[in-house]
Order: structure tokens, then C-alpha cells, then sequence
């Protein structure tokens, strides 16, 4: 449900009794993955979704009656085939949703509050809550920090909590959301409860080297997929607010230097579009030894050759000059700075997601992967 925020912490704010629906798992090709939320208010108003559209009316229905009963339930949509009038996903996929009421004076009020308080402000926060096993225990949730701390009890073993929040905690590191079994005893035995962590973390970063036109499409592209976007050059008449007027930062600094001293993490994307070795080769020295996520380099097929040739005299290995993606960008025959943006961000969202760029038209393979948040 942190994916409402910051309008659910309104309606909380404005003490209004809601049911929140949250995607807790997904099979084959699911339109939503885990963690995505709709929610409904006692005056009947919608935020949020869980399908595109698929089950929306009969998830609304469930919310409905869970605000009125006070009673948490999963329900599992699948696919509707020759019956029209079915409830249920024609991509052929299957949801898991766990429905849980918020009346005023519910104990897991006040955390989800909090949750969606920090989540608002761009804070990593994490929300576990049990999603499958006993009666007692569904619904029942714990607030993780980022230095480990939690808030709240899922209502038994002090060890389950704590098993629980150093899962929690995990999966907020990594910025992922999902599900892992525990039992009610804190031991990683399945069986016993299944837990779904929610992590909200600050947008990952991209970072786009060389103030160039391409740079400013990219720019735009980035911001659109969600990413905090940094802009850095070393000449200033050409890294300027005018130029980059969507950028989150416009850093003048030679690239290879403010690489070393800024923070990065495993979400992080590098682009490289100087392709010019005085720039590029003591530059990708530093990326290419970073844990990052993606690292690309614009250039031709002769200015790859003659980086990845500067970069072995340099002493980069063998595995360190396979994490560069050069030239940068799927092959789809573009040649404006839009264009050669949507490639760059084509093969950003290919490696994320573990897509292969060819099209769909005819593969016969699952449009969605599971197991990647």
C-alpha cells in the first residue's frame, strides 16, 4: 500500500475509514506485481489499482465488505475464459490480493500512518504484514526502519518479530518487494505464516555524463521512468539549469571525480555519453568497479574498440569490461536525440527486468517475469 502514498496518509489524516486491497503474489502474465494497492474510503472513492482494470469491480466489492465486517481477507483471481461474464484476468495470469479494513481505531492504523508519512517524504520504510496463516495473525504487520529498528508485533513470538524484521530489513536494502515464509516461532521452517514485505525507497539514480543534446532526451526519459536524475560535465557554459531544466542536479566537475566522491548504489544507472577517451576512460575506470546496476557508453563500433583498448591498458579485467554496455542502447534504427533516448531506456529497462529487447510479435514467451521487483 505504500504505492498510495502520499494520498492514502491524507484520507488517514482526514480519519477516514478505508480498506486497502494489496497485491500479495502473481503467477504467469499479471498485469500488477507484488505490493500494488487500491483502496476505498467510506464515501466509496477509489485510489489506486491492482489489475489495469481486470478485477477492479470485484476488489472494490471485497473492500466494501471488509470495511463493514472489520475482517481481513486473500483472495485469488485467475483466468476467465469462455465465461463472458467471469471475474477474472483474460491475460491468462493469476493475483493473490489480501483486502485489510483501517477503521479510526485499528492498531495497524498507526503504523501503515507511519509508513506512508515516511514513504511521503522519500524515506526507505519497509512494511511487513502476514498475508497467509492463522486467523489471528493475518493482517497483522511491523514498520522497518533503515538502520534495522521496527515498530509494532505480528501478535506472537518475540523471535517471529524479530526473524521477521531482519527479513524485512533485507528486502528494504535491496529496495524490493515480495514474500518469504517464516514460522510462528521465528524459524525460516515454511508452512507456517507468509510475509510480504513492501519497501519504499528513494527513487533510484541515474546519472548522465555529458551535457550534450542526447543528454537532455535522456534526461526527460529518465525522469519519466522514475529515476533521480544527475547531470555532469566539466566545461559550465554547457552543464547549465537552461539546458537541463528537468534535471535533478547539474553537477560541473570533470565526470571521473565526482564519480569517486557521490554516492551510488545497486540501483544505480550510469549513461555515458562524452565518447571522448580523455573523458571516458578515466571515467569508466572508476564505474566499472562500482556496484551498480547498469553502466553504458555511447560511441561508435570503432570508438567501443578503441575504449575497450584504453581501458585493458589501463588494467581493467576481462569480467569488469563485460559489465559495459557499448555502444549503449537497443538497436531500433533511431537517430534523434528522442530516439536514441527510448534505446538507451529500452536497454536500462531490459536489464532490470531480464528482457531480451526482441519483440513480442510471435515469440510465444510470457510478456511479464515473475521473481523481479
Amino acid at each position: 500500500m505504500l504505492d498510495l502514498a502520499p494520498e492514502l496518509k491524507r484520507w488517514l489524516d482526514e480519519d477516514r475509514a478505508v480498506a486497502v486491497a494489496t497485491v500479495v503474489a502473481v503467477g504467469g502474465s499479471a498485469p500488477r506485481g507484488p505490493g500494488a494497492s487500491l483502496a476505498v474510503d467510506e464515501e466509496g472513492t477509489v485510489i489506486g489499482s491492482v489489475s489495469g482494470g481486470c478485477v477492479e469491480g470485484a476488489v472494490y466489492d471485497l473492500c466494501v465488505e471488509a470495511r463493514r465486517s472489520g475482517h481481513s481477507v486473500l483472495e485469488r483471481f485467475g483466468y476467465s475464459d469462455e465465461d463472458a461474464f467471469a471475474v477474472g484476468l483474460t491475460c491468462g495470469g493469476v493475483l493473490d490480493v489480501l483486502v485489510t479494513p483501517l477503521p479510526v481505531d485499528a492498531p495497524l492504523r498507526a503504523l501503515v500512518h507511519t509508513a506512508l508519512s515516511l514513504a511521503a517524504k522519500g524515506e526507505p520504510v519497509a512494511l511487513a504484514r502476514v498475508v497467509r496463516g492463522p486467523e489471528p495473525y493475518l493482517g497483522a504487520g511491523l514498520l522497518v526502519h533503515a538502520d534495522g529498528s521496527f515498530d509494532g508485533t505480528l501478535g506472537g513470538d518475540a523471535a517471529l518479530d524479530r526473524t521477521a524484521a531482519a527479513e524485512a530489513g533485507a528486502a528494504l536494502d535491496a529496495g524490493r518487494t515480495g514474500t518469504f515464509e517464516v514460522s510462528e516461532d521465528g524459524s525460516h521452517c515454511p508452512g507456517g505464516l507468509t510475509l510480504l514485505v513492501e519497501s519504499s525507497v528513494p527513487p533510484p539514480r541515474m546519472i548522465v555524463f555529458g551535457a550534450i543534446d542526447f543528454a537532455a532526451a535522456l534526461v526527460r526519459v529518465g525522469k519519466f521512468l522514475g529515476h533521480h536524475v544527475t547531470v555532469c560535465d566539466a566545461r559550465p557554459v554547457f552543464a547549465t539549469r537552461a539546458r537541463f531544466p528537468e534535471a535533478d542536479e547539474i553537477v560541473v566537475d570533470w565526470p571521473h571525480r565526482y564519480l569517486r566522491r557521490t554516492t551510488t548504489d545497486a540501483r544505480t544507472v550510469l549513461c555515458v555519453l562524452t565518447h571522448d577517451a580523455k573523458f571516458d576512460v578515466p571515467l569508466l575506470e572508476v564505474a566499472l568497479r562500482l556496484p551498480v546496476a547498469f553502466v553504458g557508453a555511447m560511441g561508435s563500433s570503432r570508438t567501443h574498440a578503441d575504449r575497450n583498448r584504453r581501458l585493458r591498458e589501463a588494467g581493467l579485467t576481462d569480467a569488469e569490461l563485460a559489465r559495459l554496455r557499448s555502444p549503449i542502447g537497443l538497436y531500433l534504427g533511431g537517430r534523434t536525440p528522442e530516439e536514441t533516448a527510448v534505446s538507451i531506456a529500452a536497454e536500462i529497462v531490459a536489464s532490470r527486468r531480464g528482457g531480451t529487447g526482441a519483440p513480442l510479435t510471435g515469440s510465444g514467451t510470457p510478456i511479464h517475469r515473475t521473481g523481479i521487483a
